[in-house]
């Protein structure tokens, strides 16, 4: 493993019958990084976690997680995987103890551990209760609890917030941010582009089996920068497009439905200058660069769009 790298993918392929679920991919996470793995559904990212966790093997190529296979390495690694299931007639408590002492966590002070698990995922009175008696978000939450209980190294989630309801989904956002505060490097997949927007610091976007973007969301950010710049006008919307049509060097301007002005400026003229041309035009509440979203990158990459829940249109 090169110095700094938690997983190194080269050259994996993998196919299954007639479909190539994955295509001479390349991937390098570096240690420490909170990396989201992207795309729509039956994009590969679960072939590829799988390979990953040596659940299955590639038919090409090499994959190292921790400097090796990821069987030699099971205690420091942490896996959530895309079936959820947990054993449904042990207790909460017994079932983490289970789990805790197969990862090798010796049984001394374990339970206190469980308990302030539980109470950190807003489960603190669920320790005597049968897995079975709670609701599957909540089941959920003990299988991911289950997937870090041992304190891992690197910590591998597939479609972690897949059925979980908004609350539950910022609960465990959080938590997954303070893992990776404390040191951990995380992966995980999702096909909801803007959760991991908001959470990562590195972006891995394939599809159909292929990678088309890898890298930091701040390059990602700069590459993709549409030269946008957004304004929330005091008054009257139309009258503050009209000014702003006028400017020297605004190449495109538009009004979106809740009365905020839109333009693109030419490459020719710097950001900083079109924002003050801006500013000396108009009044306004708030005036932005914009960004481009990883929704927007995606379109420009492959053509179509993944809604919110992972619709492909």
């Amino acid at each position: 493993m090169s110095l700094g790298n938690a997983i190194e993918v080269q050259h994996v392929e993998k196919t299954f019958g007639s479909t190539r679920a994955v295509q001479d991919l390349n991937i390098d996470i570096p240690s420490g990084s909170l990396c989201g793995f992207l795309g729509p559904n039956g994009a590969g990212k679960s072939t590829t976690i799988r390979m990953l966790m040596s659940i299955i093997r590639p038919d090409s190529g090499s994959i190292k997680v921790l400097g090796g296979d990821a069987l030699a390495h099971k205690d420091k690694i942490g896996y959530l995987p895309e079936e959820r299931g947990v054993y449904r007639t042990m207790r909460v408590g017994e079932f983490l103890r289970f789990i805790a002492k197969l990862k090798g966590i010796p049984a001394t002070g374990l339970d206190d551990t469980i308990h302030e698990w539980l109470e950190r995922i807003d489960l603190g009175s669920s320790f005597k209760q049968r897995c079975e008696e709670l609701s599957k978000g909540m089941q959920q939450k003990v299988q991911f609890l289950a997937s870090v209980i041992h304190d891992p190294e690197l910590i591998i989630l597939d479609e972690p917030f897949s059925g979980l309801d908004p609350v539950n989904g910022m609960l465990l956002n959080s938590i997954i941010r303070e893992l990776h505060a404390e040191g951990r490097t995380i992966l995980f997949s999702t096909h909801v582009l803007h959760q991991a927007e908001r959470m990562c610091d590195r972006i891995v976007l394939i599809d159909q089996g292929q990678k088309i973007l890898d890298d930091t969301l701040e390059s990602i950010r700069t590459r993709f920068d549409p030269k946008t710049i957004t304004i929330e006008p005091i008054g009257d919307s139309r009258s503050c497009l009209a000014r702003v049509e006028a400017i020297d060097g605004i190449d495109r301007t538009w009004l979106d439905d809740d009365g905020v002005v839109h333009a693109t400026f030419q490459s020719s003229i710097e950001q900083s200058a079109a924002m003050r041309l801006i500013v000396q035009a108009v009044d306004a509440r708030r005036i932005e660069h914009g960004r481009a979203t990883l929704g927007e990158v995606f379109v420009k990459l492959v053509g179509h769009s993944v809604e919110a829940e992972g619709t492909v249109v």
